[in-house]
């Protein structure tokens, strides 16, 4: 099962992705979690410690002249497309538990046409992990989907769109699904979020009425408690983590 997470910023698709990482090993699977969000925050969200401190691999430029055979930040030149990387998941991941973290980073330069070393090695790890490891996959995405290529893309189960009450957020999940399309993905499905009454519900599904929707979560204190605290989002707040296992026996699994 290879999930992707994707959303505008702010709307809450990097808890949803840990809500859904949390389900998924609790219901006794192997979860590669994947943090390809250049504005990092998956690791603090599953309540790793020091999670400031890891380095994305976009950032680790030994390893990227290693195996690409260009130095990191050259655009142009001669560069591996297909570098080796099946062998980084096990080696960089971070471990918790039956939860492994690996935290991508992004490509500074160029935007996501860049041809250049990182954003080769990048695609390449994705494409291996998505289309080989027989892990479960979550990918918390950035809304462009920097990462995902149509030879990849189309091997992903389902992408959810993380959305909530307002109209950037309904544009922009509008704009994923175009994204998508182009990329061949079709299995798509919205999780609506900061939900305060049902006025907030009833906007989102009149907006997005062509949307398939998995649930949908209550706007929660805990969340912001679990950030200021740094500790992991369903430690705080248990009863949406009830509800995404519910969601992935009843849809998913």
């Amino acid at each position: 099962m290879k999930f992707a997470v994707s959303g505008k910023g702010g709307v809450g698709k990097t808890t949803f992705a840990a809500f859904l990482i949390k389900a998924l090993a609790d219901a006794g699977k192997r979860v590669l979690a994947i943090d390809a969000d250049p504005d990092a925050n998956l690791a603090q969200a599953l309540g790793i410690k020091e999670s400031s401190t890891i380095v994305p691999i976009a950032d680790m430029k030994d390893l990227i002249e290693e195996r690409t055979g260009s130095k990191p930040g050259t655009i142009g030149g001669f560069f591996s497309l297909n570098p080796k990387v099946d062998d980084l998941p096990d080696r960089l991941a971070i471990k918790i538990d039956n939860i492994r973290l690996m935290v991508m980073g992004g490509v500074k330069k160029g935007g996501s046409g860049c041809i250049c070393p990182e954003s080769a090695l990048l695609k390449q790890l994705v494409r291996h992990i998505v289309i080989s490891r027989d892990e479960a996959v979550v990918m918390d995405m950035e809304a462009g989907l920097e990462h995902l290529g149509r030879g990849t893309a189309m091997f992903v189960n389902k992408l959810i769109v993380v959305v909530e009450p307002g109209r950037r957020s309904i544009e922009t999940a509008f704009q994923i699904k175009r994204l998508a399309s182009d990329l061949g993905i079709k299995n798509i499905a919205l999780v609506g979020n900061k939900i305060r009454n049902q006025e907030d519900e009833r906007f989102i599904r009149e907006a997005l009425n062509d949307f398939e929707f998995l649930c949908f979560m209550p706007f929660k204190e805990e969340i912001i408690e679990a950030d200021l605290k740094g500790v992991a989002v369903f430690e705080k707040d248990k009863e949406t983590l009830e509800t995404i296992k519910n969601i992935i026996q009843e849809k998913i699994l």
